[in-house]
């Protein structure tokens, strides 16, 4: 049997017997079991399609699975204390998770703790990354829902304290959900709160572009892919669908039922925790806490499939199926390193002393010229003194030549070494 291109990845609070269960989108059988404790809410995420983590429920530690490898746990990294929410980045470069009311961001390639981020004042409750991996977004208890642009927030200045792009604080009460739509750094971003709104903001600029209110606390939320509908899990188990491209759409307005685009799912018994949509808009996925996962068909607001679970329901999701689920004998291309639990590790913590480590896609406000960039722009100098259009004849010339060659010469042997080493790090058996 192909593998399939869809899949559904689910937990529950409750199970002993498994963590998360993989199922087929459209028949609904169960394809693979990662065991191993039991997951919180929002805290299931694919890393790099290569791992499988989560964080367990009242523990201070992230389970780690192999994607290929369901029966053990390969891995836990420790938290400081028991984590809330838990994403990574879509390039797989960098894992946020939180504690509390910090959250820490991590260098996926070296382990490295890169930030801990203080701003919010109470428990955050959810974390989302935009779909070009640029900003980051968390909510929390605080009512506050904030922007971070990761550029910013891994700059390594000491005396600079990291703050937030934009404050989204029109929320009255706690944050329970968030969705990052596409287009990166100009997504739409839709908040939920118990305060009974769900609100639409403009990343870019952090305005408020819509206010929906309902007469329900929402605890769930999420787009389709065209970003033509917003999803709204209640706390009394309906589902909402609010139409995005109303003629008659205002800033402000009240969810009611009508032929707009606004219908309602009813099904489950208990509140909404989370939803997600098809690859083609044309299916709905939800979990609740009355143990049950629902599959449901868009356009006729049907229940198609039920899917049973041994507790409330904590993650579901659907998710295109990672190359290497279906690959027992596969293993991942690198493997993961020990997370630091300390912003700034000393020698006893980081590594052994002269440890080199080779760090992979760090982004900062200006890039630093390479090692190449810096030879060829030697060797352009060099063609211009040989030239004598720079410093013109005499012996100083010749000097000033003999000296860039031997510096074009240092950093082609240091660019060479530096390759050297990366191909044998990455290359070497585990």
């Amino acid at each position: 049997m192909a593998a399939p291109l869809e899949v559904i990845v689910s937990s529950d609070s409750g199970s002993q017997l498994w963590n998360t269960t993989v199922f087929d989108l459209h028949s609904g059988s169960s394809l693979l079991s990662y065991r191993g404790g039991n997951s919180s809410a929002r805290t299931l995420t694919v890393l790099s399609g290569q791992y499988l983590l989560s964080a367990q429920v009242g523990k201070n530690f992230i389970n780690v699975w192999e994607i290929q490898r369901k029966d053990q746990l390969q891995q836990k990294i420790v938290c400081p204390g028991v984590v809330t929410c838990l994403t990574a980045s879509p390039n797989g470069l960098f894992l946020t998770a939180a504690v509390a009311e910090a959250i820490y961001l991590w260098e996926v390639s070296t382990g490295k703790l890169l930030s801990v981020l203080s701003r919010h004042y109470q428990d955050v409750t959810c974390l989302k990354f935009t779909d070009d991996s640029s900003h980051f977004v968390s909510g929390g208890k605080d009512n506050l829902g904030l922007v971070w642009s990761l550029s910013s927030v891994i700059q390594l200045d000491l005396s600079h304290t990291p703050e937030p792009r934009h404050i989204l604080s029109r929320h009255s009460l706690p944050i329970t959900d968030l969705q990052c739509g596409l287009m990166g750094a100009q997504a739409r971003v839709a908040t939920a709160s118990l305060d009974q709104t769900v609100m639409v903001w403009e990343l870019s600029s952090g305005e408020l572009l819509l206010s929906i209110l309902f007469d329900v606390e929402i605890m769930s939320v999420t787009f389709d892919p065209c970003e033509y509908f917003l999803f709204c899990g209640g706390s009394d188990g309906n589902i909402f669908q609010v139409s995005l491209c109303s003629q008659s759409l205002i800033r402000d307005k009240s969810f009611q039922s009508d032929n707009d685009g606004n219908q309602v799912f009813k099904g489950h018994r208990n509140l909404v925790t989370c939803l997600s949509v098809s690859m083609d808009g044309t299916l709905l996925l939800s979990g609740s806490h009355d143990e049950m996962v629902r599959l449901w068909d868009v356009q006729s607001k049907q229940s198609i499939r039920c899917l049973a679970h041994k507790g409330p329901v904590t993650n579901a999701v659907i998710m295109a199926a990672p190359a290497n689920m279906f690959l027992p004998d596969s293993r991942p291309a690198i493997p993961l390193p020990r997370f630091s639990r300390h912003l700034h590790a000393s020698e006893g913590d980081g590594g052994e002393s002269g440890e080199v480590c080779v760090r992979l896609g760090l982004y900062t406000q200006q890039e630093e010229e390479t090692y190449l960039q810096k030879a060829d722009r030697l060797n352009s100098l060099m063609n211009a003194v040989t030239d004598k259009s720079v410093f013109g004849d005499g012996e100083n010339t010749k000097v000033r030549v003999a000296e860039l060659e031997e510096e074009v010469q240092t950093l082609k042997k240091v660019n060479k070494d530096l390759y050297d080493f990366s191909s044998q790090l990455l290359t070497k058996p585990t």
